[in-house]
């Protein structure tokens, strides 16, 4: 027997999945210091960092898990993660 919990019924629906609630670390991008290599927009592994309008990167905190990848990856240290707070 399968558990229901693990089947993703309709494609696309872990968008209504907000992820970020859990997370206990959460990047600060500085976009002064930012070089916009996109090392931080390639690495993330949920997508949560995305280019704006204007070129420079944000990150969606409803989907960020806090993994901390993107500030590994950045490499003028751009990013820097700092405990979450509630």
């Amino acid at each position: 027997m399968v558990n229901k919990g693990t089947i993703i019924y309709e494609p696309g629906n872990s968008i209504n999945n907000k992820t970020g609630s859990w997370r206990v670390f959460k990047p600060i991008l500085d976009n002064d210091k930012c070089i916009k290599c996109e090392n931080c927009y390639i690495f993330c592994p949920e997508g949560c960092i995305q280019p704006d309008e204007n070129g420079d990167f944000k990150i969606d905190y409803d989907y960020c898990k806090g993994c901390l990848i993107c500030e590994e990856e950045c490499p003028v240290k751009a990013i820097t993660g700092i405990r979450e707070e509630k």
